[in-house]
């Protein structure tokens, strides 16, 4: 199951973000497990933007930085957890070892992992892949969903 759709600029983008992250909490809500979402897509490309939306989506009020020093920034709210990845500054994929990627995944949280090919073999797969790619003046949008709650949270947006 797939969905596409062409965000003409960053305000559709951030808007079409708010309702994805709508979707995404009924979805951890209704399963009661986490979710896991890759972001792909080109050097600005918007992947830090859908992530700022899904994150404002979701009542966060603050800045949204990207956290391609730190590989990851925690986002706390009162009954989820959001862990926003970038990993393209990371050499070797099993630095994610060394930071105890795995207690990520092991909670009922949103992860949303930019970058996630720099961490093949040690990342679980994604339940949304989600494709950014720029076509000015905006860019497309494509989801694809890659388990059961994926594809939930798909038919929750309307696809």
């Amino acid at each position: 199951m797939n969905f596409s759709s062409y965000l003409d600029n960053e305000q559709a983008t951030l808007a079409f973000a708010e309702r994805l992250a709508s979707a995404l909490y009924k979805t951890i809500k209704q399963r009661a497990q986490g979710l896991t979402v890759y972001l792909n897509g080109t050097l600005g490309a918007g992947k830090t933007t859908l992530s700022r939306g899904v994150l404002q989506g979701l009542g966060h009020k603050g800045a949204v930085k990207s956290p391609t020093y730190t590989l990851v920034e925690p986002y706390e709210f009162s009954d989820l957890s959001v862990y926003h990845f970038d990993l393209y500054r990371m050499a070797d994929a099993e630095e994610l070892e060394y930071m105890g990627i795995r207690d990520y995944f092991d909670l009922p949280s949103l992860r949303l992992i930019e970058w996630a090919q720099r961490g093949e073999g040690v990342l679980p797969e994604a339940d949304l892949l989600i494709d950014l790619v720029v076509q000015l003046p905006g860019r497309t949008v494509t989801i694809q969903a890659n388990s059961e709650s994926g594809a939930q949270l798909l038919e929750q947006l309307g696809t």
